[in-house]
């Protein structure tokens, strides 16, 4: 009787690099239509911008490097850097900002150390740390108000305006995020004078609050599709919540455990940009404990940094030390009674 002749890993349905990153990218749909209907078209008009920098930027590098330009389009991911990276910046932040932040992302932080799964810093978020440092009154004087807020909510022309042309009006229409009036009023003001303020609405944050869950549910999507593990979001949301419960307490002094999680970009960081299968860790315990940092890390640089969101500087730092606790946290293999970790006896 003849035998097949198989081998491990086993796969039980087609996939390929594309058909993941087109996954992500649904499941990023209802926060951007989310953050379209409460804070305008702003973020539509940066995805595109960034998009198409991306993708003209992949496809120089590939015609540099004398690859072949389509094929590596259609693995998508390009396109999703563009994506995460423009839901990370200002909805009205110049679009020489936007075009320099993704040209840097797909060039420098992903080309420049041999492209698609070698790059060991999240590309996106190589991209928002540059512009952020370099230009911050752009990127903190951008932030458009929730439309319930405005006289009336911003046309796809207005903010078309703001974006590629000069500033003026612009103060009109911008706010301080939730997160960082919070962050500022503390020290002057309780709790309850703080949330009295329009910004905050009668919940958690006008707007931020059905963004961040819908960024959730996205993410709840994409484990259901075994796109990633549960590891890293549970834990990053998890040491947030503690470090938050445990130091931050008293609300009239710090940001509290309702702002942490459904403001900014927590949600976002949590499913979309921390679970990045190449920069993040890989083993099981490695995973854990690489997204206890980044929960810690948000804290600490929301708390005592000059950041208010902390997520992109919370990202690269453990990618930093991603590899570090790969090799410190390698499972037992099989037939093996103890598990190789570190590194072997003389450093080879």
């Amino acid at each position: 009787m003849a035998l097949l002749n198989i081998s491990s890993p086993h796969t039980s349905r087609p996939g390929d690099t594309g058909g993941v990153m087109r996954q992500v990218l649904y499941a990023l749909l209802p926060g951007i239509v989310l953050l379209t209907w409460f804070f305008g078209p702003g973020h539509l008009i940066q995805i595109g911008i960034a998009a198409i920098t991306a993708l003209a930027c992949e496809a120089l590098v590939m015609v540099l490097r004398k690859r072949p330009v389509l094929f590596y389009l259609k693995d998508y991911s390009a396109l999703l850097t563009a994506v995460l990276l423009a839901l990370a910046l200002p909805p009205l932040c110049p679009w020489w900002v936007t075009v320099i932040a993704s040209a840097f992302a797909i060039i420098f932080a992903k080309h420049l150390y041999g492209g698609m799964g070698y790059n060991p810093f999240n590309p996106a978020m190589v991209g928002f740390a540059l512009v952020l440092i370099s230009f911050p009154v752009a990127m903190t004087t951008s932030w458009t108000g929730p439309a319930e807020l405005l006289n009336a909510k911003l046309t796809f022309s207005q903010s078309l305006h703001f974006i590629f042309s000069a500033r003026d009006g612009i103060d009109a229409v911008t706010m301080a995020t939730p997160l960082d009036v919070y962050k500022h009023q503390a020290a002057m003001q309780t709790s309850d004078e703080i949330f009295k303020q329009p910004i905050f609405g009668s919940t958690i944050a006008i707007g931020w609050e059905w963004i961040s869950l819908a960024y959730a549910l996205g993410g709840i999507y994409l484990l259901w599709r075994r796109i990633f593990t549960w590891h890293i979001p549970l834990s990053v949301l998890t040491a947030l919540s503690i470090c938050s419960v445990i130091f931050g307490w008293d609300a009239d002094t710090h940001v509290p455990l309702s702002l942490h999680l459904f403001t900014g970009a927590t949600m976002l960081g949590a499913f979309f940009i921390a679970t990045d299968p190449v920069t993040a860790s890989t083993t099981p315990l490695g995973k854990i404990i690489y997204g206890a940092g980044i929960g810690i890390l948000i804290y600490v640089i929301r708390t005592y940094g000059a950041y208010p969101d902390a997520i992109a500087f919370a990202v690269l730092l453990m990618n930093f030390a991603a590899a570090f606790i790969d090799q410190y946290t390698q499972p037992r293999t099989y037939g093996h009674n103890k598990a190789k970790r570190g590194l072997p006896k003389g450093g080879k």
